[in-house]
């Protein structure tokens, strides 16, 4: 993001309540297990990796413990979620990163972008500039929102840009200079819960609405939540490939060249 537009992409008040609900919340969670399957799935000889839009250090972090001697960078655009991020994980290197304008070229194997490009208007300029920091068959791990009728207030207030159709985010990848590996949707069964709280909120058109109300959900309600996800995960780790949710996980591959074989 420009100067112009430093407060448009995210809101930096949010990363102090982020830091205190994630470890709880069962979609982030949720997520992590998705996202540390993906990276043994399709990168296992993990040596370097970058998360683009770090936030507090709750991703990178887990992946911390399972690849525990890869070289892990973590980039954020606001200084605020840095902090916290350097607290949770002191081993790593953190840097405040426009992601349009990525300083590598060529050097990892695995970046990693985790609900951050629907925050950004070039999202295709952040995918050419992952593709160009990438080693030649190294692979990119996106997650986005997903489903334009899915758009409400609550995505209005979490300043995204767009929802995701599978179609659109594949065309983008792939004109960006990648193969894709493997792409499914997730929170597929929590779906007709997720638009009906987005129709109510909508229908409420409550200009005062509060983007972390999602996140503060009853202990109870939480774990059930949690086990629908974990049935999700073991579909995915099955092969299936879920055509309708809440989220898309991508997983794609920078092409090798004759010479790097």
């Amino acid at each position: 993001m420009h100067q112009k537009d430093v407060n448009v992409g995210f809101k930096a008040h949010y990363f102090k309540e982020l830091a205190e609900l994630e470890s709880e919340n069962f979609w982030f969670c949720s997520r992590n297990k998705v996202i540390l399957w993906a990276l043994h799935k399709y990168s296992s000889k993990l040596k370097s990796f970058l998360e683009i839009g770090c936030g507090t250090g709750f991703v990178i972090s887990a992946i911390s413990k399972q690849f525990p001697e890869a070289r892990l960078l973590g980039s954020e655009y606001f200084e605020e979620g840095l902090l916290y991020a350097r607290q949770r994980l002191p081993s790593a290197k953190f840097t405040q990163m426009d992601a349009r304008c990525i300083p590598y070229e060529s050097e990892l194997d695995a970046i990693g972008a985790f609900d951050v490009l629907e925050h950004i208007e070039e999202d295709e300029l952040v995918l050419q500039q992952i593709c160009k920091a990438l080693k030649p068959g190294g692979v990119v791990l996106l997650t986005v929102p997903q489903h334009r009728w899915l758009w409400s207030v609550v995505d209005d207030y979490a300043c995204h840009v767009r929802r995701y159709g599978a179609n659109d985010l594949h065309e983008k990848v792939c004109r960006a200079g990648f193969e894709i590996v493997r792409s499914t949707s997730f929170v597929s069964t929590l779906l007709p819960a997720m638009y009906l709280s987005r129709l109510l909120k909508h229908s409420k058109k409550d200009v005062s609405i509060d983007a972390m109300a999602e996140l503060r959900i009853h202990p109870i309600l939480n774990k059930i939540f949690e086990w629908f996800l974990d049935f999700e995960l073991v579909l995915i780790r099955m092969g299936f490939s879920l055509p309708v949710g809440g989220s898309r996980l991508l997983v794609a591959r920078k092409p090798m060249t004759k010479k790097d074989l």
